[in-house]
């Protein structure tokens, strides 16, 4: 049977197979968090390699949330973490954000987690977590009238409602996004009703979660996001 791609096979360069090496270290146990790596010295004398190539192998851990690594000192295992790995994303993340329909894309994106994280909730929380929740709402009450305050306990409540999934993966991405779309609020709010639709809007969504009303909560998630969407583009249209 004739082969079907032409595509050469890629040589592989030697820092990359450094890092495959320790990386299985890490997995099955032998280099656990908080240990320390060998020194240079010793990963060139195990690896027979240049310290050129155990640099390269030690920021590739580094960039990949692996390692810690600081001038002068050997590098330290870490635990890899949801958020760690979204720092490395955010560079690019800021380039897509740039690209035509880019901040659109990213609003539907949010829609769509935080419309799963609303339904999770419905279902899912219990009375204390209903009580937090009731909490961050009156302090996003209060900081009406003082957009600053309000921008943060705005996403002080959602960050609550990531939090009921109890996914450290769920609310590192919540709080990632936060970030990305930071200019959205900041726009946004500055809209005479703005901070009091959200308010509501607010209000609704605890209320189906203390409910437990996963299609009510994806209907107040949905409607107040998307008004706020709203906001965000009649606000960038009156900048022009």
């Amino acid at each position: 049977m004739p082969l079907t791609t032409t595509t050469p096979i890629r040589k592989r360069k030697l820092y990359e197979e450094i890092v495959d090496r320790l990386e299985a270290s890490m997995l099955d146990g032998s280099l656990a968090p908080g240990e320390q790596l060998p020194s240079e010295r010793e990963l060139m004398a195990t690896f027979q390699v240049g310290r050129t190539a155990v640099r390269e192998a030690l920021f590739a851990l580094n960039r990949m949330g692996l390692i810690n690594l600081q001038n002068g000192e050997r590098a330290i295992v870490t635990q890899p973490s949801a958020s760690a790995l979204l720092d490395e994303l955010s560079p690019s993340i800021r380039h897509m954000l740039q690209a035509p329909d880019g901040i659109r894309n990213f609003q539907g994106a949010r829609i769509l987690f935080e419309v799963a994280l609303a339904r999770h909730a419905a279902r899912h929380a219990s009375a204390a977590d209903i009580a937090r929740l009731a909490e961050a709402l009156d302090r996003n009450k209060q900081a009406l009238g003082d957009n600053d305050a309000f921008v943060e306990t705005d996403v002080g409540f959602h960050f609550v409602l990531a939090e009921i999934a109890r996914n450290p993966i769920f609310t590192s991405l919540h709080a990632a996004i936060a970030a990305w779309l930071k200019e959205q609020r900041a726009i946004s709010v500055r809209q005479p009703t703005s901070p009091e639709h959200a308010y509501k809007a607010h209000a609704r969504i605890h209320k189906a979660v203390a409910a437990h009303d996963p299609d009510a909560a994806e209907r107040a998630v949905r409607q107040h996001l998307e008004e706020v969407t709203r906001f965000y583009w009649q606000a960038k249209a009156e900048q022009t």
